[in-house]
C-alpha cells in the first residue's frame, strides 16, 4: 500500500503521472547498507527525464527555503528542480521515488531497473493500465496490485475536483485544499503563472511525489472553468 494511491482523478487523468518507488527490505536476512543502492536508483532516474525525485526523509527536488514573507514563494525562491541536492542529501535508507510525465520515460526506467538488479523492492503507482504497460515493457509479470476505492460521493464533474486533484498529490496531506484553491484563483486572476504556483505547491510535498506536469495541466484546465 502507498499513499499515492489516493490521488484523485479518473484513470485517464494519470496519463502523465507515473510514480516509481524503491524501498529497502526490513529483516529477511538483508545484510549491508541499502543506501548506496537507493542513491543509484535516483541517479538512474535522472537519466530518464523525471519531473520530480525525492526521499521520504528529506523531500523532493523543489524544497522549502528560509524566507521571511509568503509572497517570496513567487519571487526569489528557486523554481527549478534540484535533483543533485536530493541525491547528495540522502542520509538514511527510506522510501525513494521518481516521478515521470511520459510513458516512454517511465517504461525505459523500469527496464533499466531490471537490468541493474539493485536488490530493492520496486513499486509503480499510476493507473492499472499504465503500470501493466511498464511491467510488460520490462518483461515482468506483475507481483501484486493495490487499489484505492476512490472518493465516495464525489462526481467527476464536482466543482472542487481540481482542488482535490492538486491536494491529493501529496499523500501525506501537506498540501491543503485551501492553498490549492488559492493557487488556482491566482492563476485565474492572472496574478501568477501556472509555473509559479506549481513550484509553490511542490514545496509542501514532504516526500517528493508531487507531479508538477500533472499539476500544471490541472491548473490550466481549472482556469477555463467559471465555478
Amino acid at each position: 500500500m502507498t499513499n499515492t494511491l489516493h490521488r484523485y482523478g479518473t484513470a485517464e487523468s494519470f496519463v502523465d503521472d507515473y510514480i516509481i518507488f524503491a524501498l529497502p527490505a526490513k529483516g529477511g536476512g538483508q545484510s549491508g547498507d541499502p543506501l548506496p543502492a537507493l542513491r543509484r536508483f535516483l541517479e538512474l532516474a535522472t537519466e530518464y527525464n523525471p519531473v520530480n525525485i525525492g526521499d521520504a526523509m528529506n523531500g523532493g527536488a523543489i524544497r522549502p527555503t528560509e524566507h521571511s514573507k509568503a509572497i517570496e514563494h513567487f519571487g526569489t525562491r528557486p523554481t527549478t528542480p534540484d535533483f543533485r541536492k536530493v541525491i547528495e542529501g540522502a542520509t538514511k535508507a527510506t522510501t525513494f521515488s521518481a516521478v515521470f510525465a511520459r510513458k516512454e520515460d517511465a517504461e525505459a526506467f523500469v527496464r533499466r531497473l531490471v537490468e541493474e538488479d539493485l536488490g530493492l523492492s520496486i513499486n509503480i503507482s499510476t493507473s492499472i493500465d499504465n503500470a501493466m504497460n511498464c511491467c510488460k515493457a520490462a518483461g515482468l509479470t506483475r507481483h501484486s496490485v493495490g487499489y484505492s476505492l476512490g472518493f465516495e460521493g464525489i462526481q467527476d464533474n464536482a466543482p472542487n475536483r481540481h482542488v482535490l486533484a492538486l491536494s491529493t498529490m501529496c499523500g501525506h496531506g501537506m498540501i491543503s485544499q485551501s492553498l490549492a484553491k488559492k493557487m488556482i484563483d491566482f492563476v485565474k486572476e492572472n496574478r501568477r503563472t501556472p509555473d509559479q504556483v506549481t513550484a509553490a505547491l511542490s514545496r509542501f510535498c514532504s516526500c517528493g511525489i508531487f507531479n508538477p506536469v500533472r499539476a500544471k495541466r490541472i491548473i490550466e484546465d481549472a482556469r477555463k472553468k467559471t465555478f
